[in-house]
């Protein structure tokens, strides 16, 4: 009977887009720093290419989750709809990221991860498709959702599979591709938005060869999507998934093209099936203490909502959206999008690079501080009345500067450090079941926040939904200094 490596037992949320679920494979194994037993270059190059490759799986889930910014004006035109049902097209696709990251490690188990790397790349190229020739705004969200499952399964598989290949050594180096690769791909499909617009004379419906603007900019989604399936068949699976399947071989050769070129490879391969052999895997039931959730998943599930409701996807679905209302032409918030998405990158490299110096709390607690400030200024700029259908001009900067630092603080704090503590402070017995909860109340957070938003902007004020994120910014902060604790340089097993 072939054995099962369990991925959904060890498979736990990890930074996707700012604030999106997805996966950080965690390892009871504390890892050594790197020294002189360290994989050959030829290894090191190797390693690069195939995570590179499997990294593309992130870049699409940026691509896909961040693409419709730049539809959004022109979807509402095409179909005359209001704001209500505008959202739930928008926010429909984080329904199917749900399933999506739910099932996925199940498939792979079964399946491979290579597998599932080619079934998310044809469900994100189907998606694209679909969604630049859709028939009505019901058809559109059919293929939103199609997508946002390709989006969870790559969310699931891309750092799984990058854990599972990785040199322990340069295993933390290496999972960071995958949340390199979303903030890459969020800031190309801006870009890409942008140069369909200019070729459109700044029309989200303007014509571009039988098709409207707004369309091309889902349709060429298609290139990295099959770009994707094309690397998936120049990388080898997962030595864990082939032993866990008997194929023990198999595992031993690409144990050998990863691994220190001294490595005992039955060894390897006797340690990896006894890790998964000890692998516990929790369930539900574990995580209560009556009929309430132990302390320590409520401290998971308010980090995970904190993460969402600040509002940082309103940043990345709706700016040009958002710009366009207070009176900046379309070209200019297609660029405006498109330069916070290069702050949300570099953000990125700054908690990357702090988050193992600082720790994670004081990160978590300056991002807070940061975001409040910046929030509030924006809430104050969208007060303002406006003239000729734009801001005054003080208020118009600040808003553009307060925007840009919201990103900026949520990128080097709670956009990284809330899956980090999440993949290291629950206990070995509950942590697999425990991030789930954790990442199904993300989903939801994000859902409200993506949902309400047009509503809440267009029906009550600008203004008043940001005094709503600020608020919820200023509460994260009296949460983290109250509720969570650091777990800088501390072992798994020392969480409980």
């Amino acid at each position: 009977m072939p054995r099962y490596a369990p991925l959904w037992g060890i498979a736990t949320p990890h930074p996707a887009t700012p604030g999106a679920p997805g996966v950080h494979v965690t390892s009871t194994t504390k890892v050594q720093p790197s020294d002189g037993n360290t994989p050959r270059p030829d290894h090191l190059r190797h390693v690069i290419y195939i995570t590179t490759a499997a990294a593309m799986g992130g870049f699409l889930f940026g691509y896909d989750s961040s693409v419709i910014n730049g539809a959004v004006q022109g979807i509402r035109g095409r179909y005359d709809i209001g704001s209500l049902p505008l959202a739930q097209v928008v926010a429909v696709a984080l329904l199917g990221s749900a399933i999506g990251a739910a099932t996925a490690g199940r498939i792979a188990d079964r399946i491979g991860r290579l597998h599932c790397m080619r079934i998310s790349s044809v469900l994100f190229t189907v998606s694209a498709v679909g969604s630049a020739l859709p028939f009505d705004i019901y058809d559109l969200a059919v293929w939103r959702v199609i997508g946002g499952f390709a989006i969870g399964m790559a969310s699931v598989i891309g750092p799984a599979y990058i854990a599972e290949v990785s040199p322990a050594a340069y295993r933390g180096r290496f999972g960071s591709f995958q949340q390199g690769a979303i903030v890459l791909g969020i800031a190309i499909s801006q870009l890409v938005n942008y140069g369909i617009l200019q070729l459109a004379d700044g029309d989200q419906r303007g014509n571009l060869a039988g098709l409207e603007a707004w369309q091309w900019m889902l349709g060429v989604m298609v290139v990295p999507a099959i770009t994707y399936g094309v690397l998936s068949f120049t990388i080898p699976e997962s030595p864990r998934f082939l032993i866990s399947v008997g194929r023990e071989p198999e595992a031993k050769k690409v144990l050998a093209s990863v691994e220190d070129k001294n490595v005992d490879l039955d060894a390897r391969v006797a340690e990896i099936e006894l890790a998964m052999r000890r692998e516990h895997k929790s369930t539900f039931k574990d995580l209560l203490n009556g009929r309430n959730f132990l302390p320590i998943v409520w401290v998971g599930i308010g980090l995970s909502a904190f993460q969402q409701l600040v509002g940082i996807n309103v940043a990345f679905y709706y700016s040009a959206t958002l710009w366009q209302s207070v009176g900046i032409n379309p070209s200019s918030s297609f660029l405006y999008s498109f330069t916070t998405s290069i702050v949300n990158i570099i953000g990125t490299i700054i908690a990357i690079s702090l988050v193992d110096r600082v720790g994670r709390k004081p990160l978590a607690i300056v991002g807070s501080c940061g975001m409040t400030v910046a929030l509030a200024f924006e809430a104050w700029a969208f007060s303002a009345h406006l003239v000729d259908g734009k801001l005054p001009s003080t208020q118009g900067t600040t808003a553009l500067v307060a925007a840009h630092v919201f990103v900026l603080f949520f990128a080097l704090s709670w956009g990284v450090i809330v899956w980090v503590l999440l993949g290291e402070m629950f206990p070995n017995k509950i942590r697999a079941a425990a991030l789930g909860v954790a990442a199904s109340a993300q989903w939801i957070a994000n859902y409200a926040i993506t949902a309400s938003f047009p509503s809440l902007s267009a029906d009550w004020s600008l203004s008043g939904t940001y005094i709503i994120y600020t608020c919820f910014a200023a509460l994260s902060l009296p949460f983290v200094l109250l509720f969570v604790k650091e777990t800088k340089g501390k072992t798994l097993e020392e969480m409980g």
